[in-house]
């Protein structure tokens, strides 16, 4: 598409008042920008990637601490549905990444947690390797900017909102580890071989209940977004302009079709 007719669709955006709630992913070859019903994935070959998202039956959206996972399920729907943005060996890759803390219980202590360091470590160079980082703030940028209004004014360059963000992965996972660490030392029942699966999606659903929290807070609440925003600084660089309006590409496509598409029922 020329830049010309995305500025003037970008213009149309910023005209309209009510926006949907957007979240995204960075890889290596492009940016994945959601929101509750649809993603998009613009590719730095020039492609786009578009898909829906399945919503779970509302009374189990409701749920505490079930309604936490249904929504980081719902997140990952881009990278694991067979039409998603992830090749089959990346996807295969990824859910041995995410099973194979459940195997650690049969290791020592010790060599147990060497072993989920080394596989945490190894896990993250491979999400953040080539123009990841880059790409991460330019998701950050746009979908700052459809918040703020600013989409045209960020694809010409005249805006550069913020590529830190409060709802970054990034501060979920800050929230996630001492969480981990003391339903681990907390757990009141006997260790048996499940407890280590048991706790892992307990501690995912107490962050994702605390992370809620933390986001409809305000004042002091906003305190515990700190750390993840300081981690930003790792885990984000400064996007080129072609880099932002990649982003923005896909955040037209998911708004365009929240517009059009009807009202969800609250």
């Amino acid at each position: 598409m020329e830049p010309g007719a995305l500025s003037n669709r970008l213009a149309r955006l910023d005209a309209v008042p009510a926006r949907a709630r957007l979240g995204g992913l960075a890889r290596p070859d492009g940016i994945v920008i959601v929101s509750e019903r649809f993603w998009a994935f613009a590719g730095r070959d020039g492609s786009l990637r578009e898909g829906t998202i399945t919503a779970p039956p509302r009374a189990l959206s409701k749920i505490p601490l079930l309604r936490g996972l249904i929504r980081l399920a719902a997140s990952l729907t881009p990278l694991f549905h067979r039409s998603g943005v992830a090749r089959p060996g990346e996807r295969w890759l990824l859910s041995g990444a995410i099973l194979a803390p459940c195997g650690f219980m049969f290791l020592p202590e010790r060599a147990s947690l060497v072993a989920g360091v080394v596989l945490t470590g190894l896990l993250v160079c491979w999400l953040l390797r080539g123009r990841t980082l880059a790409l991460h703030g330019a998701e950050h940028r746009a979908i700052a900017a459809a918040e703020e209004g600013r989409l045209q004014a960020t694809w010409s360059g005249l805006a550069r909102p913020s590529r830190f963000a409060s709802r970054c992965g990034t501060n979920f996972a800050v929230l996630v580890l001492p969480v981990a660490v003391a339903a681990d030392r907390l757990w009141p029942v006997s260790t048996a071989f499940y407890t280590p699966a048991v706790v892992a999606v307990l501690s995912l659903a107490l962050s994702m209940e605390l992370w809620l929290a933390v986001q409809a807070a305000r004042g002091f609440g906003r305190i515990f977004l700190v750390p993840g925003l300081a981690l930003q600084r790792l885990t984000t660089r400064e996007p080129r302009l072609d880099e932002t309006r990649l982003a923005l590409v896909a955040a037209a496509s998911v708004l365009e079709r929240e517009l059009a598409a009807p009202a969800s029922v609250a």
